[in-house]
């Protein structure tokens, strides 16, 4: 995506995010600096743990108990969303910022039918509607997404997985929000299905201008249809870039990590390479850089000191940036 002048529309600075238990304080987002631009599909990924799903479900300041945000700022077109309450959030939420969780199945009441969970979720922001209004719009966008209107009668376990998913994206656009955060939205898709969802979100981001954050663990899925993408590990920043760049030249070793991890049909790939190690505890960490165990370029300074965030450029003049000791003297 070419460079703008324009604000961006979602803005993450310096976020954290902790959890306190019985033996210390888990750190799950710790000191995390983003923006979003109109109309870009930003991927998120990372191994099981990093944060991405928390970092999700902060935005709309879903977070659980005993979780807390302990410093910095989400700001929504320059409103401050943790400030937001009451009646100023609800309507944030799905009409400006909607999500898609990560299990449809879980994630609809199974005691509601299809039909229910549209009137309600439009109720909830449109009180006046008519129930008949209500059913006539969640028709209309259940056939742009490939499912009959009779299955507004009918309850989540009578649909098949993908179906519920499309429930799900039908639910978050019903509203025509501006922002759309999917949560590892193919998890429970095969790979025929996940093929024609891929096909259907960016299909929906064309129809409906949509801003795109999708969180993931699928690299394949991350590389078709994302602009640029960040790199969580240990609820840190540790590369963003477009995905050109972090897919051609990752610059981080935990980047390339990944990268190595998935086969590649293009290339004469005789084995998979393994990153050794797992992710680090998040409990009370220490200074350095919290891939500095498992990192094959590891120095005296990622133990104790943590690395400063590079800024450089990409391909096409793209803005990139890297946390690591490995690009110093580029600061």
């Amino acid at each position: 995506m070419s460079e703008t002048a324009e604000a961006p529309l979602l803005e993450i600075d310096g976020l954290s995010i902790a959890y306190p238990i019985s033996i210390g304080t888990v750190r799950a987002i710790d000191r995390l600096s983003l923006s979003v631009r109109k109309g870009e599909v930003l991927g998120i990924v990372g191994e099981s743990g990093c944060g991405k799903s928390t970092l999700g479900l902060s935005i709309l300041k879903l977070l659980k108990a005993p979780g807390r945000i302990t410093g910095g700022e989400i700001r929504y077109k320059g409103r401050d969303i943790l400030a937001m309450e009451g009646r100023e959030l609800m309507e944030l939420r799905g009409r400006d910022i909607a999500m898609i969780f990560q299990s449809p199945l879980t994630s609809l009441d199974p005691l509601m039918s299809v039909k229910r969970h549209f009137v309600e979720t439009m109720r909830a922001h449109e009180p006046g509607i008519s129930e008949g209004d209500a059913v006539a719009k969640a028709g209309d966008i259940l056939e742009e997404l490939g499912i009959e209107r009779s299955r507004l009668e009918e309850y989540p376990y009578q649909l098949s997985g993908g179906m519920r998913q499309r429930i799900m994206i039908g639910l978050g656009l019903i509203l025509r929000p501006e922002i759309l955060l999917a949560d590892e939205p193919t998890t429970a898709l095969d790979v025929i299905v996940e093929a024609g969802f891929t096909e259907l979100l960016m299909k929906l981001k064309r129809q409906y201008d949509l801003t795109v954050l999708l969180i993931s663990h699928n690299l394949g899925l991350v590389a078709e249809i994302a602009d640029r993408i960040a790199v969580m590990y240990g609820g840190r920043l540790v590369e963003l870039a477009s995905s050109d760049d972090i897919f051609e030249h990752p610059l981080h070793p935990y980047t390339r990590g990944l990268m190595d991890c998935v086969p590649n049909i293009l290339l004469d790939q005789k084995e998979l390479t393994a990153m050794p190690g797992s992710p680090p505890d998040l409990v009370d960490q220490k200074p350095g850089c919290p891939f500095a165990p498992r990192c094959p370029k590891v120095m005296a300074a990622c133990h104790s000191q943590d690395p400063v965030t590079i800024h450089r450029r990409g391909s096409g003049g793209a803005e990139r940036s890297v946390a690591c000791w490995l690009y110093e003297g580029e600061a």
